[in-house]
């Protein structure tokens, strides 16, 4: 929700915003899905993939669970962010890219970095104006304003009107 606030009230609002959990890709697919791969590069690839970065261009990447990158992709994500190119896996040729990357994980960077398990350029590269939000079960206030809007979004999508969630039950 901060990520696509952040998007929203800034200057690429109306430009692409594309998220990613890193955790949720196997390590084996996450070059191809951020900087995607041209056809031929590997067995199955019979089409072109632009990639995530490709697809926000212009827009927002956020980046959910960075954390969880493997150090070898970190690597390849420090690159992008030092020289703003990305290449396609199997591709020589660089592709510019324009994006504004926003990351969010739950694990303590600062000390993954000191144990040698999060690249520490990488980490000064993307703590640049660091957002802490503290665990929900430590601001349960906010937990209505999240049913609010998670109940309009489902009125939103199915077309209901449900006025609210009873919190006597």
């Amino acid at each position: 929700l901060i990520a696509r606030a952040l998007h929203d009230s800034g200057p690429r609002r109306g430009r692409p915003f594309v998220a990613v959990n890193c955790a949720a890709i196997p390590d084996t697919l996450l070059e191809t899905e951020l900087f995607g791969h041209v056809r031929g590069a590997f067995t199955g690839a019979t089409a072109p993939r632009s990639g995530r970065f490709a697809a926000a261009s212009g827009g927002t990447l956020f980046l959910d669970e960075v954390g969880d990158l493997p150090l070898s992709a970190q690597a390849k994500l420090l690159r992008v962010l030092e020289h703003g190119v990305v290449c396609p896996l199997g591709s020589d040729a660089e592709t510019p890219v324009d994006v504004r990357i926003v990351c969010a994980t739950h694990r303590d960077l600062e000390d993954m970095v000191a144990k040698g398990t999060f690249r520490g350029d990488l980490y000064y590269r993307l703590a640049v104006v660091p957002v802490e939000l503290p665990a929900l079960r430590d601001r349960g206030e906010d937990l209505d304003l999240l049913a609010d809007a998670a109940v309009a979004r489902a009125n939103q999508k199915t077309g209901l009107h449900v006025a609210g969630i009873d919190a006597s039950g």
